[in-house]
């Protein structure tokens, strides 16, 4: 897939630079409609009618969309809530909870992105029938950066200074610095109600967390632990849909058995983590099923806690890599379907750098690397140094099959330069809580979008502030800190212009590379399946999970 193209001013000026920022999919990520493409769709129903079994091989535990949570609890925020702006599969913007989405030309934004102005909708309800004001984005936005609350983002929020609510439809902010993913991260910030937080003392435990309201197209109903989520249709909404009285999130943490029930047909839509690659060729002749591989944005990758004595020597990341023969296990494992890659960032992106040192399996090299470090064979066959043994654990989710295989490989491979991996795979919400959030790890297989909507801004991840376990708010369990790259993120942070932005973005790209607190393997290629009936399922490469627009699904017949 071929970049989009881009409108690049040769002497921007303010203004047009704003306005390129606001234009995310001018220089971001682009997904063609490729399920249903050419089919002519039969017009939704005029009320609610019937469900959607949709299947995550991963359970959602995490209900406050502002705690730390990943890719799976969104697939149930996206149906409660509601964010100000979305972002589409072509990368750009449309209003939600907004009138209309903020820009230089409607005096939203002023021309040197300091000062914010949002108009609200004023037929918003709340599921208990409460009305939504600006008070509650206000709320929203200063929850984000109250230190007293586990958030899993500050990053752009915490620019935000003097925010005032003008009339409950109209918010006004001013920003400390105009900051050019903060559209991105907006579009990604679902808006939660004030008055479900009055009175609570502490917002990390609130009964909200676990019985969630929003504005958005479907009401929580209930969760049967460890089994499924119920949501039933708002019939108060005030977009288009939802056209299904019901959806249910049924939670099959074996991928054999999450396809088997998608092929018995006892789940209607497979979801995250879709279809594995062994069972493509019998998937795309099923009967009933609409079978396609869509590109994703996230990564799949070998990863380190950055703070373990075993992987604080570049040297051992290094060998490690050398010691991955990543072609083989795409080719034997994955069906050749995914793109090996160098990069965090997606390939589709207007800022991947295609110019990264090629990896290259070797074992000599892996050895050599080793020798000249002085990690030295010991008499049980593994190397140390230091007194420290090249010795640690690697997790992933327990039921992932193909996974499995990948580290039974590495495994072996490791083993034959002296080291040794343990395998120590958990149960989804036990591998991605705590475990995985506070970095309670030694190295995992783990799979990630880093980017937030099509903005390449990956401040919370490899920014140092970001580590939860040190304290701050952010997603980088790997515990990486580099200041050059902190440097670099705060610098493109303030550049709106994409061609500038662009080689701010390749040099942090080359940098990680160079210190590879991750092992970049593949780019994902997932097999997406759903039932021949169902419309309205369409894949979008700019949010990180696939049930985005969930209130536009219905049956057909």
């Amino acid at each position: 897939m071929s970049d989009k193209e881009v409108t690049v001013f040769t002497h921007p000026t303010r203004r047009q630079a704003l306005t390129l920022m606001m234009a995310a999919g001018s220089a971001g990520l682009f997904m063609p409609n490729i399920l249903g493409k050419g089919e002519a769709q039969a017009a939704p129903p005029a009320k609610p009618t019937g469900k959607v079994i949709i299947g995550f091989s991963q359970e959602p535990t995490v209900f406050n969309p502002h705690m730390p949570h990943i890719e799976v609890d969104e697939g149930v925020s996206f149906s409660i809530f509601d964010p100000l702006f979305g972002i589409g599969p072509d990368g750009s913007f449309y209003p939600a909870l907004a009138r209309e989405v903020p820009s230089v030309e409607n005096g939203g934004i002023s021309a040197d992105g300091l000062t914010w102005k949002i108009k609200l909708r004023d037929d918003v309800k709340w599921h208990d029938g409460k009305s939504f004001t600006a008070e509650d984005v206000k709320f929203t936005l200063e929850l984000l950066v109250d230190p007293n609350f586990r958030s899993w983002r500050k990053t752009g929020h915490e620019h935000v200074r003097e925010l005032t609510v003008v009339s409950p439809t109209e918010i006004t902010w001013k920003m400390a610095a105009a900051f050019a993913p903060y559209a991105s991260i907006l579009a990604a910030t679902f808006i939660v109600p004030k008055h479900a937080f009055d009175g609570v003392a502490d917002k990390n435990t609130a009964p909200f967390n676990n019985a969630p309201i929003g504005t958005g197209a479907f009401k929580w109903v209930n969760r049967v632990a460890g089994d499924h989520i119920e949501l039933e249709a708002n019939a108060d909404y005030f977009g288009d849909g939802p056209y299904l009285e019901r959806v249910i999130y049924k939670y099959i943490p074996d991928l054999t058995v999450l396809y088997t029930q998608f092929k018995t047909g006892d789940i209607d839509v497979i979801g995250l983590q879709y279809i594995t690659p062994d069972h493509y060729d019998e998937a795309k002749s099923l009967d009933g099923k609409k079978v396609n591989v869509v590109p994703m944005a996230t990564v799949e990758s070998f990863s380190f806690n950055m703070e373990k004595p075993q992987f604080k020597d570049p040297a051992v990341r290094k060998a490690l890599y050398a010691a991955i023969d990543k072609q083989t296990i795409i080719d034997a494992l994955y069906y050749g379907l995914p793109t090996p890659t160098e990069s965090y960032m997606p390939q589709q992106s207007f800022y991947y750098n295609p110019d990264l040192p090629k990896h290259e399996y070797n074992m000599e090299t892996a050895e050599k690397l080793l020798d000249d470090a002085g990690w030295e064979l010991g008499s049980d066959g593994i190397r140390a140094k230091d007194g420290i043994k090249l010795s640690f654990t690697n997790s992933t989710t327990a039921g992932n099959h193909i996974r499995e295989q990948v580290q039974q490989y590495l495994q072996q491979s490791f083993k034959e330069l002296g080291i040794e991996m343990k395998i120590s795979n958990l149960p989804p919400a036990v591998m991605w809580g705590d475990y995985w959030m506070m970095s309670q790890f030694d190295s995992v297989v783990v799979g990630i979008n880093f980017l937030t909507g099509a903005d390449p801004d990956t401040s919370d991840y490899m920014r140092s502030t970001s580590s939860a376990a040190k304290g701050g708010a952010g997603q980088n369990t790997w515990q990486y800190a580099n200041p050059t790259v902190d440097k670099l993120l705060e610098e493109g942070g303030t550049i709106f212009v994409p061609e500038e932005r662009k080689k701010i973005y390749f040099k942090i790209q080359e940098t990680v590379r160079n210190d590879l607190p991750l092992l970049p393997l593949f780019q994902y290629a997932t097999v997406r399946g759903h039932k021949a009936g169902v419309d309205g399922v369409e894949p979008n490469i700019n949010v990180r999970i696939d049930s985005w627009n969930v209130a536009s699904w219905y049956w057909a017949s």
